[in-house]
Formats: C-alpha cells, sequence, structure tokens
C-alpha cells in the first residue's frame, strides 16, 4: 500500500459496480462527502491527511458526517503496526461500512507510514465519494505489476527475531540539592501465528542529594530493576495457553530479588482477529513466587517461596460512541488464602451529545498480601521521598473531565504558522 499511484479503478469497477457517467445511474446529489475521523489508540498526523485528501469535508462531529472512519492499530510480530480503518456510513449512507488494512513494517519511517495510512483512506472513501458531485473531478489511475517480475519465497535471515533497545539518563541541581538518573531497556520478540514469544528487561538508578542544614545532607538512592517474559500458544480464535515469567528488584517494595512465573491459560469471548475493535479476555495463571528480601520482614522473614495464583478479566471495546476499558484482577497466596489483593480499573472516553465528550478513569484496590513490608518501618524522610511502600489496606484514584467544542461544523483547513491553530492529534 505503499505505491505512488492508488489503485482506486479495482474498487470503482468492483466494488461500485459503475463508471461516473453510467447510463440510468442516480444522479449525485451531495456536492462534497462530510468525514469524521476517529483515530483510537493509533497515531494519526490529521494536518497531513487534511492536506493529502482534499476531495472530501473533515467536520468535528459525527453527527455531521457522512463517513466516520474508526482508526485502530496493534502491533505486529515484525515491530511494525497493523492499522484497522473502519468505515462506517451515517445520513444517505446509513446501512453501508467497509474495513480495510494497511501493515507498516518495523524499518518504515513516518513519512512511509503516514503515506500508507493515506493511501488506505482513499482508497476507503471512494465508494462514498462516488456517490457526490466531486467523482466529476476525482482521476484514478492504476499501476500495473511488471511482467517480469517473479514472486519469490520471502527469507528472514532473523527468524522473525525483532530487538529494541534504549538507554538514557538525566541530571540536575540547585544550591542545595542535585539529582542523578540512569535507565535502560532490553527486549526481544518473536511473533509468529502458532507461537508468541516476548522478553523485556529495564532498568534505573537514581541518586538525590538534599542539604538540610549546614551540617546535615540527606541521601536518597533507589533502584528497580525488572524483567518479564512470555511464551504463548495459540488455540484456536479464542483459546490460547504458555508460561509467564517475572523478575525484579525494588528499594520501595524491600525486594532484593523477586521471581515470580508458571503456566497460564487465556479465553477471548470474541475471536481474536478482531482484538483492535473488542476484546473480553479471561485469564487465569498459578505458580511458585521466591522473594528475597533487603530488610527483615513484618513476618520475620528474609527469603521465602510461596505458591500464588492470579485471575483477570479485561475488557475493551472501541466503538464509534467512545471507547471502553476495565479489567478486574485478584491474585492470592494458597499458604494463606487471607493474603491477596484485588484491583478494579476502569476507563470510559463517551460521547455524550453534538461536541460533548465524558473522560472518566479510575480504580481502586483492596490490598491484604503485603507481606514484603520492612519489619524496621520508615523513616521520616522515607516517607516524605516515598522510598518505602507503606502498609495500607486499600489505594484508590479517581479523574473526571468534560470537554466541549462548538462552533463551525468544518475542519479543513490547516496553518502551522507560529505555532498555533495547527492538526489535531487524536488519541483515546
Amino acid at each position: 500500500m505503499n505505491r505512488p499511484t492508488t489503485c482506486l479503478a479495482l474498487i470503482a469497477a468492483a466494488t461500485l459496480g459503475l463508471s461516473p457517467r453510467a447510463s440510468g445511474q442516480q444522479q449525485a446529489t451531495i456536492e462534497a462527502l462530510d468525514v469524521f475521523l476517529d483515530c483510537q489508540g493509533v497515531f494519526c498526523d490529521f494536518d497531513h491527511f487534511r492536506r493529502e485528501i482534499t476531495f472530501v469535508n473533515w467536520v468535528r462531529d459525527r453527527r455531521d458526517a457522512h463517513v466516520h472512519v474508526l482508526a485502530t492499530s496493534q502491533a505486529t510480530g515484525g515491530g511494525g503496526r497493523e492499522f484497522t480503518l473502519a468505515f462506517i456510513g451515517l445520513r444517505e449512507f446509513a446501512g453501508r461500512s467497509d474495513t480495510l488494512q494497511y501493515v507498516s513494517r518495523n524499518t518504515d519511517t513516518q513519512t512511509e507510514i503516514r503515506d500508507g495510512q493515506v493511501q488506505t483512506l482513499k482508497l476507503g472513501l471512494m465508494r462514498y465519494a462516488a456517490r457526490t458531485q466531486a467523482r466529476e473531478r476525482l482521476r484514478i489511475s492504476y499501476q500495473a505489476a511488471e511482467a517480469t517480475q517473479a514472486v519469490v519465497p520471502v527469507e528472514d535471515p532473523w527468524d522473525y527475531w525483532v530487538f529494541r533497545t534504549s538507554v538514557g539518563g538525566s541530571i540536575d541541581g540547585e544550591s542545595l540539592q542535585q539529582s542523578l538518573s540512569v535507565n535502560g531497556s532490553l527486549a526481544a520478540s518473536r511473533v509468529t501465528e502458532p507461537l508468541k514469544i516476548t522478553l523485556r528487561t529495564s532498568g534505573r538508578y537514581s541518586r538525590s542529594e538534599y542539604q538540610l542544614d549546614a551540617a546535615t545532607t540527606y541521601i536518597n538512592t533507589q533502584k528497580n530493576l525488572s524483567a518479564d517474559g512470555l511464551l504463548a500458544v495459540s488455540l484456536g480464535q479464542h483459546w490460547s495457553a504458555g508460561i509467564l515469567t517475572s523478575a525484579r528488584s525494588s528499594t520501595r517494595l524491600n525486594q532484593d530479588f523477586a521471581l515470580e512465573g508458571g503456566p497460564a491459560l487465556e479465553y477471548n469471548l470474541f475471536p481474536y482477529s478482531q482484538s483492535t475493535r473488542r476484546q473480553l479476555t479471561f485469564l487465569y495463571a498459578a505458580g511458585p513466587a521466591m522473594y528475597n528480601y533487603e530488610q527483615e520482614t513484618i513476618f520475620d522473614k528474609t527469603f521465602e517461596t510461596l505458591p500464588r495464583h492470579r485471575l483477570e478479566v479485561s475488557l475493551e471495546v472501541r466503538q464509534p460512541w467512545g471507547s471502553l476499558n476495565s479489567s478486574l484482577e485478584a491474585t492470592q497466596y494458597l499458604h494463606d488464602l487471607a493474603r491477596h489483593q484485588v484491583n478494579l480499573f476502569g476507563g470510559m472516553q463517551l460521547r455524550l451529545v453534538r461536541g460533548l465528550q465524558l473522560n472518566l478513569f479510575g480504580s481502586v484496590g483492596r490490598i491484604k498480601d503485603q507481606i514484603y513490608l520492612s519489619k524496621a518501618g520508615a523513616t521520616d524522610e522515607e516517607i516524605l521521598l516515598q522510598r518505602r511502600q507503606l502498609g495500607t489496606d486499600y489505594r484508590y484514584d479517581a479523574n473526571i473531565s468534560f470537554s466541549y467544542t462548538f462552533g463551525s461544523r468544518f475542519n479543513n483547513v490547516v496553518n502551522p504558522r507560529m505555532g498555533g491553530g495547527g492538526g489535531f492529534f487524536f488519541f483515546f
């Protein structure tokens, strides 16, 4: 889909089944197609789209649109992304819908990805634009494949393995305080249809100095290391099985080293092929958990290995009315069933009426499994700097916001001068 010209002739002939001046054709009464672009969880350069696709009117609200373009994406095994564009007909086009996909490669530049998205948008809009007066000014081109071009099997010297690494740091200071931090990460993955392998490791070290008075300086150091591994096997359109592992070292959690892992089983109520639009998954995992503590715990332990299991139910929905994400996770130590934790998370973006959107985010947790708490407790400095996790029975957070936009229904013009009034990025 990165060709310089489009295959619009195929859509006009196969999908529409008509030509612009076909005999007996219904006369177009719509001057130009009104399109609402709805990008959820996918990068959209709206300025670029408006510059490249000028045969439609871009509108700010779906109620003004003839076509609602719902865009979603998910990562591919090769390090690229699969973009799914659902074209939903509204008003005169109610009842019509199409879905097109574009897959980027891990070596594609942002320019190539944008051009691929534009190409796919143009292809999907042709069916609807052909019913408007703008069709008289559209020109269709087709680039045929070279006759001598031979199809050869694809050889991958990396055997589908993809690696990513990063390293960074920061430093800042004032007269009475200074801080330094370094971080790094390494990830490797091999994703095919029957098998998925992901390995990730990351670490961060920070050191801060605070001069409390002429004779006293407080030094705060924290280190956090983590590693995660997943091996998942596909068992059809709804089931998957695998092994989950994680390792970490955390000053805040009083863990010099922690290792958890075991087998897992997941069921998706919807086919995995619909994962960019909707998912309802049930995951169960069980296995041993080994902990080596920095300081003796409130249970007089410096090392222990315990059986543990986890159940997680997750719902993700992305629809024209908005999006919904929620999950319920419960973990429990099998040696003492009273040692458990339950967390509920929910997030919603809901279009209420024209121009008005409601955003809700929140989580609540019941915590009864803090076996890692230090017997020595935390100093005043550690509490203020959140260096040590404190004992608690619960945690919660919530956020609510409304956004309302009014004025002109059109959103066609791009003007990047002096950094103001530019395009919009749609993130949900």
